[in-house]
């Protein structure tokens, strides 16, 4: 459903905020609370995008050696730096400008943009957890992603996020400028509106939120179990098994840490979301559904900086290893994705971000 300018609503008996006011676009923030907003996403999205930037270079400059867990890698970087560079400019300029400075299309643009991205981002590390679930808590199953299956995965990742952010463009749902005016969301205010909108809501939440965060939840507390179970399991193996699962474990943690991060800075906003969409009308103070919002635009940021912090202590762990098991040359291990590798004349160990 697609609220035009000047357009009829066609639910009398609810209006949306966004209705209840003559200029749907104007900031209801003040001049000095939009700057704060506008240098903060400011900052967040340079370092974001030169992150991810960073991230994505260094990947693709050897493509066609990447392995499975390297290609999810790379595609929750492009997730993010897409995020960064196609929905923070507009709420800068906007910010700045004390008011939504692009109507109603750049609105849905903004929108379908935040909303696609994102979603592509939690599906990618829904996707990592499974990976991390099969390696850590079936140890026999062995590297079970190769090359083409990464790829079917990445497609269905893209699929999926683009199915969820169209949707409101071709009539399920809608696109609508967020309560404090210099942003747009999903219309979550749609749900009070009528059957149509409580199904899309609800739809939204479950397959776009509840869906991907359970199976991510559900993956890294069976590897929490399954490692408090297992210790002497493990000491029966070889010493190269015990050193491959002690590195999966390693890696594991970095991608617990990001998949963490990333539900940390969005539940905050989730929770507003629906307490908007169900709550009365105007329940969210206005500045309140602010600072939810700047969170979820932070999330981004997060990786690159897990990835060079980590890559220092697992440089210098898989070092140690190796220095103590020569027949460790040659091994190499994932994680979001680490690996081992030698490089003459010394041994070096690395994490390919």
């Amino acid at each position: 459903m697609a609220v035009m300018e000047n357009a009829t609503w066609p639910h009398p008996s609810y209006l949306p905020h966004y209705l209840l006011r003559g200029d749907p676009f104007a900031s209801r923030l003040s001049r000095e609370a939009d700057i704060v907003a506008a240098l903060y996403v400011c900052i967040i999205g340079i370092m974001s995008a030169t992150g991810n930037g960073y991230v994505i270079y260094m990947t693709m400059k050897r493509k066609t050696k990447l392995k499975p867990p390297e290609l999810m890698t790379v595609n929750l970087a492009i997730f993010d730096f897409g995020i960064s560079v196609t929905g923070k400019p507009f709420f800068i300029v906007s910010s700045l400008s004390h008011r939504w400075l692009f109507g109603w299309e750049g609105c849905r643009f903004y929108g379908w943009a935040g909303f696609f991205f994102g979603c592509g981002s939690l599906i990618t590390m829904t996707v990592v957890s499974l990976d991390r679930y099969l390696k850590i808590c079936h140890l026999r199953y062995g590297a079970w992603l190769k090359r083409h299956h990464a790829f079917l995965c990445l497609a269905f990742v893209w699929v999926y996020a683009a199915f969820w952010a169209t949707m409101p463009l071709v009539g399920w749902g809608n696109y609508a400028p967020e309560p404090f005016g210099t942003s747009c969301t999903l219309d979550w205010w749609l749900a009070q509106a009528s059957v149509s909108g409580q199904s899309f809501v609800m739809a939204i939440l479950f397959f776009c939120l509840i869906l991907p965060a359970g199976i991510i939840v559900f993956s890294y507390v069976m590897i929490i179990f399954k490692v408090k179970s297992s210790a002497k399991e493990i000491s029966h193996y070889d010493a190269r098994i015990k050193n491959s699962h002690t590195l999966e474990m390693k890696l594991t943690k970095v991608a617990m840490v990001i998949c963490t991060g990333f539900l940390i800075a969005w539940i905050p906003y989730a929770v507003v979301s629906v307490v908007s969409a169900f709550g009365e009308p105007d329940s969210v103070p206005i500045p309140v559904s602010v600072v939810p919002t700047l969170l979820a635009k932070s999330s981004a940021m997060y990786n690159p900086i897990i990835y060079q912090l980590v890559d220092l202590k697992i440089s210098a762990s898989c070092f140690k290893a190796m220095k103590k098991r020569r027949h460790f040359r040659k091994s190499r291990f994932y994680a979001i994705s680490g690996s081992l590798k030698d490089t003459p004349p010394a041994k070096e160990a690395h994490i390919e971000v």
